[in-house]
């Protein structure tokens, strides 16, 4: 059993004679693994809190132990915090510089929760540096210890006489060294080697079976031999990280394991090593690659972050240009998701910038949305004070003047801006209902020209009995031109009879329409042309011709409306399957439908606009 013993001390000798070596090759992993530490993890969903939430989770930190509190967790609240602090002064100062001081003059308030969350963080600062005062004690306290078992190392080696019988003591000694701690990494190394030179002092010494000895350094080939299998095994591995984790796993098992023959040591020593070189440098060159891409997209989403910035959102004045430029920050923003990761030091920093531009656009925008609506309200009451005006003139008797007034009402209403929908028709028959009580009033006051209407009425009776006359074989050319002949008649022919007219109207448009659709004659124009008559009808009826210009108003905001809405929900829409195609397309047509229905309200607008 001595001998045994003995045997096993030259072995580990020859073990911790190795592992110099070892020792080398697992700083140089070390050393790579190290240098990809700070690699920039997955960005997760970050619930944005408010400031009573933010201390709540900064003390909910601060009284957990300092090795449970994660540095990254401190600094997204700390950095959530001071977010949410800057838009407060930037409120606050910009509420200053309103009521007209000097921006120079400027100082923020003090902020309690401010105050009470630097203290926190104070708190945790100092838990942080008394764990890390502790540790690095803890690792002085190892050196002392280590060092002082070396020096005992070297004294029993010294001990030449006694030699064998220290062996027990030795071996104690050696496993006092492996169970103390970590020492200061830059005393490891040095302490490393004054511990296998005073080991190797102590073989030296000693006098081993060889039998015994080769019986071990046998054992240890065939664990050695084993690891090098699975290290050259682990370049199969697909996930290089892995395969450089087990490789650290084989590399502390190779430690353990003693020496062998010294004729073969460095044999199977550089076959591990090689197999080792492998992972290394597939390791190495899988980092290089993340690297590289890394930068490839902090170049893409820097260029983002110049393309928006480059717009002026100043210069943006309708509802249209503010929708068209909220498609082109959406745009940014989906252009953004494809990208992949920059660098963590760089992917914060340029997603701040990224967000702080969009954030700048979208308040702009709300900001716009809410003076527009103040400037519906203000067009609602110009419009209140014309009814109230309006209703105190429609009593009046002065149909000269009062005429007069009320031609200068309706076109002063012209010149208002629109009102929020649901006022719109509710204030336009508040101001038509006094309008058409005054000339209606006035039209039963003033009937001399009856004589002169009923020879009208007679005159657009017998042009519809001519319409009527023509024939269904007439050829197509002949009929359009004897239609167009009559439907200059029927514009030279003066007013009829009020109550009448709507009705010689109908039959009239019935015949007309009749004979468009007879001989192809409908279309864009046509339908111009008969609204054109319409006007024409109306051209003696001022209160007529505003009252349907308010209507293709009403009618042209609802559509502009629409058109608004349609164009929002394209820029959100997103169509990945042949159904939401479909349904783009669709969405597509109603835009262009709705664009020519304006257009067309647009013209209808300037056709009344000529006769006012």
């Amino acid at each position: 059993m001595e001998k045994r013993e003995q045997s096993l001390n030259e072995q580990d000798q020859i073990l911790n004679a190795e592992q110099i070596d070892v020792q080398n090759v697992s700083e140089e992993i070390t050393e790579i693994a190290e240098s990809q530490v700070e690699q920039p993890q997955e960005e997760v969903a970050i619930p944005q809190l408010s400031k009573p939430e933010l201390l709540d989770a900064l003390s909910e930190l601060a009284q957990k132990d300092a090795s449970e509190i994660g540095r990254d967790e401190v600094g997204r609240l700390k950095q959530q915090f001071y977010a949410i602090r800057k838009v407060e002064i930037e409120k606050e100062k910009a509420e200053f510089l309103e009521k007209g001081n000097e921006e120079s003059a400027f100082a923020a308030k003090e902020d309690d929760s401010e105050a009470k969350f630097k203290e926190i963080l104070n708190i945790i600062k100092e838990k942080k540096a008394a764990l890390l005062a502790a540790q690095e004690a803890e690792r002085q306290n190892n050196y002392e210890q280590k060092a002082k078992i070396v020096e005992e190392i070297k004294t029993l080696a010294a001990d030449t006489d006694n030699v064998n019988r220290t062996f027990t003591q030795f071996k104690d000694l050696q496993q006092a060294f492996k169970n103390i701690g970590e020492v200061p990494p830059t005393l490891s190394t040095e302490l490393w080697k004054q511990y296998q030179d005073a080991v190797e002092a102590y073989y030296d010494q000693l006098k081993i079976n060889k039998e015994l000895r080769d019986y071990d350094f046998k054992k240890n080939l065939d664990m050695k031999q084993l690891l090098c299998d699975e290290a050259e095994k682990l370049a199969e591995e697909d996930d290089v990280v892995v395969a450089f984790k087990r490789l650290q796993d084989l590399h502390d098992k190779w430690r353990e394991v003693g020496p062998v023959a010294k004729d073969i040591r460095e044999e199977i020593w550089g076959r591990f090593k090689d197999a080792s070189a492998v992972i290394n440098k597939k390791y190495q060159a899988f980092f290089e690659e993340r690297k590289a891409r890394e930068q490839e997209n902090e170049d893409a989403k820097t260029a983002i972050c110049e393309r928006i910035e480059a717009l002026d959102f100043e210069a943006l004045k309708g509802y249209s240009e503010w929708d068209e430029m909220t498609k082109v920050i959406l745009e940014a923003q989906e252009d953004w998701k494809k990208l992949g990761y920059a660098s963590k030091k760089m992917n914060n920093a340029l997603f701040a910038r990224f967000r702080e531009t969009c954030d700048k656009f979208f308040e702009k925008k709300a900001n716009y949305f809410k003076t527009m609506k103040d400037e519906l309200a203000s067009n609602l009451e110009k419009k209140i004070a014309l009814c109230e005006k309006a209703e105190a003139l429609k009593d009046s008797t002065d149909w000269k003047k009062t005429t007069d007034a009320f031609v200068a009402l309706q076109k002063e209403w012209k010149t208002i801006g629109a009102v929020a929908k649901k006022h719109s028709d509710v204030v336009w028959k508040r101001f038509l209902a006094a309008c058409d009580y005054f000339f209606e009033e006035k039209k039963k006051k003033t009937s001399g020209v009856r004589q002169a209407e009923q020879a009208n009425l007679k005159l657009k009776k017998e042009i519809i009995a001519k319409l009527g006359e023509i024939a269904e074989d007439t050829p197509r050319e002949d009929a359009i031109k004897q239609v167009k002949e009559l439907m200059a008649q029927w514009q030279q022919v003066g007013h009829v009879p009020y109550r009448e007219k709507d009705k010689v109207y109908e039959a009239y448009r019935t015949k007309v329409d009749e004979l468009y659709k007879r001989f192809d004659m409908r279309g864009s124009q046509a339908r111009m042309n008969n609204f054109e008559d319409s006007v024409n009808e109306m051209s003696g009826d001022e209160n007529k011709l505003y009252r349907e210009r308010e209507r293709l108003m009403r009618n042209y905001e609802q559509k502009r409306n629409e058109l608004n809405t349609y164009e929002n929900n394209l820029g959100f829409f997103n169509s990945k399957s042949k159904s939401g195609d479909t349904m783009l397309r669709d969405l597509e047509r109603k835009i262009q439908r709705i664009k020519e229905d304006l257009a067309t309200l647009e013209q209808k607008i300037k056709v009344i606009d000529s006769h006012l």
